[in-house]
């Protein structure tokens, strides 16, 4: 089943028969059935050249990057296809802050789009990265679930939405640098009790900025027996 029959349910085709597309970013008509235009989806910054472990945009092609090089993360690779810069940011900060579902949803296509181009490692089960239970009623969902949802529909890949937990509550990452993320994060996940974990799993997160929340997901998810762990991001920011 391809990308688009799966997230273009007949609900939403219904739905953009009665009310034409409009662009979230402009504001202008939408393209292909989808809340974003041509020119604005011309816009977004692709992550073409970028190391194949963390997913950070490299000057040159190379496989890795010196960090990894250095030491190598708990994950295997990182599927980042857009970078973090606007417009695409903006999207991103409405779905994730401002309780837009309609960004998420264009976010999910959009990442769906670069998958049926170019598809990636294909895991045996998506895990959205969880938030804890105070930040989640705070915002009312959980962005990485909401994206996970839409792309385990759109590649076939089973979604295993409660297997990985946030046991700690710690403070919001924006604006720490990479040690101080790290640390904050410092075994605050764990896998749920009982939990059925296949051998390869890709965590799914909105944004990887330093890698320090996917490290601490996948040290909890090879503790629990995965041989190997992937990461896949709508963007990947340029640190």
């Amino acid at each position: 089943m391809g990308a688009r029959t799966s997230v273009d349910g007949w609900w939403q085709r219904l739905g953009f028969a009665l009310l034409p597309s409009r662009c979230l970013l402009c504001g202008s008509a939408g393209s292909r059935r989808r809340d974003l235009c041509a020119a604005c989806e011309a816009d977004l910054q692709r992550n073409a050249t970028a190391c194949a472990c963390c997913g950070l945009p490299l000057a040159l092609a190379q496989e890795w990057c010196g960090r990894c090089l250095k030491r190598r993360p708990a994950f295997r690779s990182t599927w980042a296809p857009f970078l973090y810069r606007p417009p695409l940011s903006g999207l991103l900060t409405r779905f994730k802050f401002a309780g837009d579902l309609a960004a998420g949803r264009v976010l999910a296509e959009l990442a769906l789009d670069q998958w049926e181009r170019e598809p990636s490692a294909c895991p045996d089960a998506l895990l959205p990265v969880p938030l804890h239970v105070d930040r989640l009623r705070e915002r009312g969902y959980n962005q990485a679930l909401e994206l996970a949802r839409p792309l385990s529909r759109g590649t076939g890949i089973a979604l295993l939405p409660d297997a990985l937990m946030r046991d700690r509550a710690t403070p919001a990452q924006s604006g720490l640098s990479a040690l101080a993320r790290r640390r904050n994060l410092k075994g605050a996940f764990r896998v749920r009790d009982g939990a059925g974990l296949p051998a390869h799993v890709a965590l799914v997160d909105d944004v990887m900025t330093t890698g320090a929340t996917a490290q601490e997901c996948a040290l909890a998810l090879r503790r629990a027996g995965v041989v190997r762990v992937d990461v896949w991001a709508i963007a990947r920011a340029p640190v």
